[in-house]
């Protein structure tokens, strides 16, 4: 059964040239893409996003961080999805992520780290639901989708 996330490409990724590259080994591992839009932050958007960590030490830097620039938003669809993403993304800080994955690859920062994905299926409703209404998001079969997860 498909599973969807919500991922983030941020301000640096967009600034960098890399929302392609990034979106192409997403798609490389058999993610689906549901649902797009190009954006950018308004400090209460930003708020409700990261409502999570309001009071720690980094929130304020972290509101500045995603309202600087133009993000994409992505809803990405699979089974075990956010799994998946997240391994894909790597570690937080890119200086610590392992070579092979997103942050790994493009990242050295510990205050950019070029994507957001969602980290819990209730993580992953609520900021979906955040960005887009449900006839935002497309169902659509693949091809090839069989070769790649079975057929059951």
């Amino acid at each position: 059964m498909s599973e969807r996330t919500l991922i983030i490409l941020k301000p640096d990724a967009v600034a960098r040239q890399l929302v392609g590259r990034i979106i192409s080994r997403f798609e490389d591992k058999g993610l689906q893409i549901v649902g797009a839009k190009f954006l950018r932050f308004s400090r209460d958007l930003a708020a409700r996003h990261y409502a999570i960590h309001q009071g720690k030490p980094f929130y304020d830097g972290l509101l500045d961080y995603i309202t600087s620039g133009p993000v994409l938003v992505l809803v990405l669809q699979a089974p075990g999805a956010i799994a998946l993403t997240r391994k894909l993304m790597g570690s937080t800080f890119g200086c610590e992520a392992e070579p092979g994955t997103l942050r790994g690859d493009f990242g050295a920062s510990r205050g950019f780290n070029l994507v957001h994905g969602s980290d819990s299926p209730q993580a992953a409703a609520y900021e979906i639901a955040l960005y887009f209404r449900d006839d935002e998001l497309i169902d659509y079969a693949l091809p090839g989708q069989h070769w790649l997860y079975g057929k059951g």
